[in-house]
């Protein structure tokens, strides 16, 4: 029996293979499976190539595998571009009506199935997808009823002759699968799941769900790739509890109706990729300059430009930290896994308040709709705090003169009221002003209110900015990333361990400000500091080296190709260098 295998469906986008990855991945998540899953899309409606490849296990996974097991092909692309990450012993099931080919192989076996004609028999070609759900399940040692409560689930609504019609595709596609394998029947047979429930889903869902439950009521967005699920999510839930969602004409009236929602005392966000995030720059500074919160999510993807907009990068992140136009404090966080993007979400909000602060929330494409296990969410977490912010009746100001909404405070924090509140009156304006608002450029005062704003940087707190793994002192290797590469970088620890590499790992979760003193003591033990990240610049390792230093010791794992890492890729880096310094 497996613990665990890679598993993978392709074929042109809009034939159902996505739908095809999730039936399959429902059930066994039901049964209590680790999944992991990651899909390679186009940037079209329909038409192109799409795969997606789910790695299944008995334990943990947070990352896609160096390897295939099984390829369930649509079509002849399917195996022409995905043939090379099938292991020796893997298997192809493709659909017999293409007459499908592999190249000259005696490690890899291929197994034509009637995926349309048995759907076509049954009424409609459209169940192909079950009937190769069907045949996966006989390699897997699967029984086909385990199907039964998802297709249910999914065409309940539609009739009982329907739910019917597919599971008999995928009764057959089991069945033609057993007779062609005979003896070999069951040949990568799952060992027995836990039975636990747990959730399964993809990062944006994880924010989105965050948002609620930090309180968010309101959320301004334009579509974009692969921020809009987030938004999708919203528009769904936040009416149930008194929200609403709007879709704006674009990133820049997206961002100008969060900051004025929140103005109004509404926690509120909106999320977007790189290039909304561009359009909102010039807002993000009145957001600073003004002291009104905010939270963005920046879903990063391939670009500049349009660039690859359903691909994986991490290029923003220079861009968060320094593309507003003059100096405000802001705050740009990390989450690294799902579970984390649910939390992080809450504290996103909760630092935007006490701080009175935008707060930009980074993911990238495979934390983002990457669709994954994930464990049962504690509530208990749950913590709302916002700050200095005053909803009650102001004592009355002699001469009437205005609240001083930005009044010079030790901390950098100013009391905040939202429109309404009595003796509140006060102006705001994106000019610089004195402490009532009203606008000023005197030098005197453009100090001190420069000086108070920046000052809030110096009080802030935050639980964990840095995910730390230190077994070791004076480690051979410190392994540095953010984002999504968590799981590859996780996965290779392992791998280098068993090579007898002393490896820590620092996963950086707050960007800026930058952890400094978590993070130097731990740059400063390791013989060499190795930095993946998803872009052509080291990014990532540039931040390291001004806050940091021991440059000479700090070396990048670069992938900007669209794809995610692989942790035999971060492995063999490590390796290489290892061989180099003739440790071993």
């Amino acid at each position: 029996m497996m613990n665990q295998l890679s598993w993978k469906v392709g074929g042109q986008q809009g034939e159902g293979i996505e739908s095809t990855g999730e039936i399959f991945c429902m059930a066994l998540n039901r049964l209590g499976y680790y999944l992991y899953g990651y899909r390679h899309f186009s940037s079209r409606i329909k038409g192109g190539h799409t795969n997606n490849k789910i790695r299944v296990s008995t334990t943990e996974v947070r990352s896609v595998s160096d390897d295939l097991d099984i390829l369930v092909a649509f079509d002849q692309e399917t195996i022409d571009l995905n043939f090379h990450e099938l292991r020796d012993g893997g298997i192809v099931i493709a659909d017999a009506k293409f007459s499908p080919t592999i190249p000259d192989s005696t490690s890899v076996q291929l197994y034509a199935v009637p995926f349309t004609e048995i759907a076509t028999e049954l009424g409609t070609s459209l169940m192909k997808n079950m009937v190769a759900v069907g045949a996966s399940c006989s390699v897997l040692g699967l029984d086909e009823s385990v199907y039964l409560e998802v297709v249910e689930e999914i065409f309940g609504r539609k009739g009982q002759q329907i739910v019917e019609k597919n599971m008999e595709a995928i009764r057959r596609g089991s069945q033609h699968m057993k007779d062609l394998l005979g003896s070999q029947v069951n040949m990568m047979q799952l060992e027995p799941a836990s039975g636990q429930k747990r959730l399964f889903m993809i990062g944006n869902d994880a924010i989105a769900f965050g948002a609620v439950a930090g309180g968010a009521r309101f959320m301004a967005a334009y579509p974009i790739t692969p921020a809009s699920e987030i938004m999708e999510y919203l528009i769904k839930k936040l009416p149930k509890v008194g929200g609403t969602v709007i879709q704006t004409e674009d990133e820049i009236a997206a961002c100008t109706m969060a900051i004025g929602a929140n103005y109004g005392g509404v926690r509120s966000l909106t999320a977007s990729a790189g290039p909304g995030l561009s359009l909102m720059m010039e807002a993000i500074g009145l957001s600073g300059i003004t002291e009104t919160p905010l939270v963005i999510v920046d879903t990063q993807r391939g670009g500049p430009s349009t660039g690859l907009p359903t691909k994986q990068e991490q290029s923003d992140l220079m861009a968060m930290i320094y593309g507003t136009h003059g100096e405000i404090p802001k705050v740009v966080m990390a989450p690294s896994t799902v579970e984390e993007a649910f939390y992080d979400t809450i504290e996103a909000f909760n630092i935007a308040e006490e701080y009175q602060v935008p707060v930009i929330l980074m993911t990238d494409l495979q934390l983002s709709l990457g669709k994954q296990t994930v464990q049962p969410l504690d509530f208990n977490k749950v913590e709302i705090r916002r700050g200095k912010l005053l909803l009650d009746e102001q004592p009355p100001i002699e001469n009437k003169e205005y609240f001083q909404r930005y009044a010079v405070t030790d901390d950098g924090v100013s009391p905040r009221v939202v429109p309404g509140v009595k003796n509140g009156i006060h102006h705001v304006t994106g000019v610089e002003h004195a402490e009532t608002g009203k606008p000023s450029e005197s030098p005197e005062n453009r100090i001190a209110q420069m000086d108070k704003r920046m000052r809030k940087i110096e009080g802030m707190k935050f639980n964990t900015p840095v995910h730390i793994v230190a077994k070791h002192e004076n480690p051979d290797v410190l392994l540095v990333g953010f984002n999504s590469t968590r799981g590859a970088i996780e996965e290779a620890m392992i791998r280098l361990e068993k090579d007898g590499l002393k490896v820590n790992h620092a996963h950086v979760r707050l960007l800026h400000p930058f952890p400094t003193a978590v993070m130097q003591p731990l740059v400063k033990e390791a013989k060499r500091v190795v930095v993946v990240e998803n872009n052509a610049t080291g990014q990532l390792a540039n931040i390291i080296k001004m806050n940091v230093g021991y440059g000479e010791k700090i070396s990048s794992l670069l992938k900007y190709d669209g794809n995610p890492f692989l942790p035999k890729e971060v492995y063999n880096e490590c390796k290489k260098g290892v061989v180099l310094n003739g440790n071993v």
